[in-house]
């Protein structure tokens, strides 16, 4: 699913260069539920913006879904953006004038899917994270929990290769926390693919697979033993 080779990464402000990855080597296998570890400036969150094709590596190969996608130009990432990955961030990120219904439509609409299919994609999404009754509320009309639900039905739409999921607890209480990571578990079960960035360790025991950074390289890869499940 994922392959990624002597990935490098730096940053060079003039005044400053900073190197965030170092020769980065992984690979992830189609049906894994794995998390992204490591305290703040250890490169995971850089890895995740190469990983969902937000930023571009310096040097290095990425493999995604047997496709290499390295060096492709702006526009053909957005594609794949699109259409390979879906994207859960700790801020939700809704649009607070559209309806529930319409936020989730969105990346359809993007990728030139009629009316009438996009509702019907959009309404089964909501149906899975049980939202099915909220989808004429706007964002402001519910809660953390229920927003980031709305989030992972919009991720879910266009049924990516693979779900990407930025700190995606880090704003709820522990109730919708355990919510969230249920549906997680749910769509990782019915085969979803899910990379998840946590710097909390109670939350990450809920993933199969935890891959932790530190100073920009790969410190620590280990199966979750004892998992816990919703």
């Amino acid at each position: 699913m994922i392959e990624v080779k002597d990935v490098y990464k730096t940053y060079d402000t003039g005044a400053l260069k900073f190197t965030a990855l170092k020769g980065i080597n992984l690979s992830i296998d189609k049906g894994e539920f794995t998390s992204i570890m490591g305290s703040s400036g250890s490169g995971k969150s850089t890895f995740m913006n190469i990983l969902g094709c937000l930023d571009k590596m310096d040097s290095g190969m990425y493999i995604l879904n047997n496709k290499n996608i390295s060096h492709l130009e702006d526009n053909e990432l957005a594609k794949i953006r699109n259409t390979e990955i879906g994207f859960v961030f700790q801020a939700f990120n809704l649009l607070p004038r559209m309806t529930i219904l319409e936020n989730v439509e969105l990346p359809m609409v993007y990728a030139g899917i009629a009316k009438k299919e996009r509702r019907k994609k959009a309404l089964d999404a909501l149906e899975r994270v049980g939202l099915s009754d909220r989808i004429i509320h706007k964002p402001t009309e519910i809660s953390g929990g229920q927003k980031q639900r709305v989030a992972i039905a919009r991720a879910i739409v266009n049924n990516p290769s693979v779900i990407m999921a930025d700190e995606p607890t880090g704003n709820l209480d522990s109730k919708s926390t355990f919510e969230i990571l249920k549906i997680f578990q749910d769509l990782n079960n019915e085969g979803s693919t899910i990379i998840m960035v946590t710097h909390e360790p109670d939350v990450a025991k809920y993933t199969k697979r935890i891959v932790r950074f530190r100073d920009g390289e790969i410190v620590a890869d280990e199966v979750v033993k004892n998992r816990l499940i919703v």
